[in-house]
């Protein structure tokens, strides 16, 4: 349990110092870790055109007709429902919703150009959009290691030791998911114990997962619990975000869209991430796999509108492709970065309307 874990205090947010000195000036002794105080980047440089405008309105078009055309399954009666109160076309007995490109573009623009996430310490607050960075902890690793005890498998006790250095680096704005899976932790309750681990071991914004309407309002109420706020307020605060990722091709599950349902009334962040990996479940091409990138996000975007109109949601995007001998998922491939560039301009394009988008890696 956690009773008997340090808080993480709201006075630690110091910069810290090259070394400490007695009132007389006298050094004290050096500081371990000289850092910068703690600061969101900024992008400086206009972004790469890797492509046209024309060529980036064919793949936003491509898209368009993938949603109006042929659709995406929706694995959830209550999220078809509210699909169908709003015009989509759903045929009966059949999961797969068709949208119109008026639809879509119309509730994509509800989404915030830009929003705040708020920490539990107002100093860590979180900036989403313009041209504001954020980087985090890795998140879901199966494994720890280091130089005294080699690689074990993820425990509670190297997932405490992460957060806390999660906190301790300035240059990391969120923790985005567990630094570790602590797999000693039963599945049932981990996700009970480790929200409430970031609660007293960092006071970032924090991610928590979309396994389950359950531990999504698990997760929400100890989120509003921890920061104090009442119902009403936290539906107004943005405090708190998750991943929805889309099973590719062309499907969101039940998990995923019980958690979209229950964030986005409690007003809170969603990173809708089509996981798309190019020659297993996206076509080969960047092109291709591009438009169903972009034909998931919005779908899952636009869902989200539907639920709580102008709650704020992050365009995330997680497109490479696999090893076609072995199947695996490749990373850092030339074809893999191409369509990282390509896929951030996809955003720029609903801009045009004042919409509100992020893309990301997954994450913010």
């Amino acid at each position: 349990m956690t009773h008997d874990i340090e808080t993480a205090s709201l006075a630690e947010t110091a910069p810290a110092r090259r070394g400490r000195r007695r009132r007389g000036g006298e050094k004290t002794g050096p500081d371990l870790f000289p850092q910068k105080p703690f600061k969101q980047p900024r992008h400086i440089f206009k972004p790469l055109e890797a492509v046209s405008a024309d060529e980036l309105e064919a793949i936003h078009d491509a898209s368009m007709r993938v949603l109006e055309e042929i659709g995406i399954d929706f694995l959830h009666e209550e999220a078809k429902q509210i699909l169908k109160d709003a015009g989509a076309d759903i045929r009966p007995g059949e999961d797969r919703v068709r949208m119109d490109r008026a639809m879509v573009e119309e509730l994509v623009a509800k989404a915030p150009a830009e929003f705040t996430i708020r920490a539990r310490n107002r100093a860590h607050d979180l900036q989403v959009g313009g041209n504001a960075l954020a980087f985090s902890c890795v998140a879901s690793a199966p494994n720890a290691v280091d130089r005294d005890h080699g690689r074990r498998p993820g425990n509670q006790e190297d997932y405490r030791n992460f957060l806390k250095l999660s906190q301790f680096f300035n240059i990391i704005h969120c923790v985005m998911g567990y630094p570790v899976e602590p797999v000693d932790i039963h599945a049932s309750v981990r996700h009970l114990d480790c929200v409430a681990d970031m609660l007293r071991l960092t006071d970032k914004v924090y991610h928590i997962y979309s396994l389950g309407k359950e531990r999504n309002l698990d997760g929400l109420e100890l989120t509003r619990i921890g920061y104090g706020l009442t119902p009403e307020e936290f539906v107004e605060t943005p405090c708190v975000a998750t991943v929805i990722n889309t099973s590719s091709p062309l499907r969101l599950d039940t998990p995923m869209l019980q958690g979209l349902i229950e964030m986005a009334k409690a007003g809170q962040v969603s990173i809708v991430t089509p996981f798309t990996l190019a020659g297993a479940m996206a076509p080969v091409t960047v092109a291709g796999a591009l438009t169903l990138q972009n034909a998931e996000a919005l779908a899952g975007i636009a869902f989200a509108q539907l639920v709580r109109p102008g709650v704020p949601v992050v365009y995330g995007g997680f497109t490479s492709n696999v090893d076609m001998k072995s199947g695996a998922p490749a990373f850092g491939f030339r074809l893999a970065q191409l369509r990282k560039l390509v896929g951030s301009r996809q955003p720029d394009r609903l801009r045009q309307g004042e919409h509100a988008l992020q893309e990301g890696s997954g994450s913010l």
